[in-house]
């Protein structure tokens, strides 16, 4: 069995994995946690990602945190082959995983069934250069015109999956969510348990969460980063951070662009993971999500 737990940022999703994983542990279950988070992949990226911190983790084990250097560029192909070893390794051990994270396509990358296109070295530079020319308003406008599922899934900010979809479509000449897989193409049998807050409840958790990350220390956390490459100096909160280290926007400016690019996010993220199917989803405030995980687990 594998268990996934999704939904938007900031509405408890690694709290209810603890729990779960708890709560299996006392009926002589051992599960263990396999990250989806993919800016949570990085070593020293902890105030701006909201990673548990290992003395939070209650003594449950977790695979995939910290393990890139800033300077490395994810790749939804590397962390599928990585996440799905992770989750065999651990059912050979007779324990259950609970894959946890709110970034969709690498979510989806392990679930569902589908191949991931390589990648062309020549395109892709070509198309981070018009990047940095452009900007990823225009790269959006050729993708929607390209494309216009996809466009609507990625938004017009996150240049990063601009550049690779439009990389996709030139090398197979297909639209880029021809190879996503279909709703019913799980690679095994999969419980969604998605967590939720109501919009207003959520935005005004994530505009305090952002406020905490700078009261945090995200400005020494970047300072202390070192060399960035493209994915990690582009994440939301540390593009900010960055902006404000270098004098371009102050303090204020760089909270209220977080705060708005992680509103803008959560409403992502909820969207994609609606398309799921056979999803439970759990109220963050719902004194009984727990049990009422545990029954559909049970079911």
């Amino acid at each position: 069995m594998l268990i996934a737990i999704v939904g938007a940022t900031g509405t408890g999703k690694s709290g209810l994995s603890l729990d779960v994983a708890e709560v299996l542990a006392a009926a002589g279950q051992t599960a263990e946690v396999v990250n989806a988070d993919a800016m949570q992949l990085y070593r020293g990226m902890d105030v701006g990602t909201a990673k548990l911190a290992e003395a939070d983790r209650r003594g449950i084990r977790h695979h995939l945190l910290d393990v890139l250097d800033p300077a490395e560029e994810a790749s939804v192909a590397r962390y599928q082959v990585e996440a799905r070893a992770a989750i065999a390794d651990i059912q050979a051990r007779g324990a259950v995983p609970i894959l946890v994270g709110g970034s969709g396509l690498y979510v989806s990358s392990v679930v569902f069934d589908f191949q991931l296109p390589g990648t062309d070295a020549t395109i892709r530079a070509r198309l981070e250069a018009e990047l940095l020319e452009r900007g990823p308003g225009l790269l959006y406008s050729d993708l929607l015109a390209r494309d216009p599922a996809a466009a609507a899934s990625i938004g017009p900010s996150n240049g990063r999956r601009l550049v690779r979809a439009l990389e996709v479509i030139e090398m197979t000449g297909e639209p880029f969510g021809a190879g996503l897989p279909d709703d019913d193409a799980l690679v095994q049998p999969t419980i969604f348990l998605a967590m939720q807050s109501p919009r207003d409840v959520l935005v005004d958790r994530l505009d305090r969460r952002v406020e905490q990350m700078w009261a945090d220390g995200i400005l020494d956390e970047v300072r202390g980063l070192g060399e960035m490459g493209v994915t990690a100096s582009r994440a939301i909160g540390y593009a900010q951070a960055l902006a404000q280290l270098e004098g371009a926007i102050t303090q204020p400016e760089a909270i209220e662009q977080t705060q708005a690019l992680t509103r803008r996010y959560a409403r992502r993220q909820v969207g994609w993971f609606r398309r799921y199917p056979n999803v439970t989803w759990l109220d963050s405030d719902d004194p009984q999500r727990v049990a009422t995980a545990m029954d559909r687990l049970n079911a």
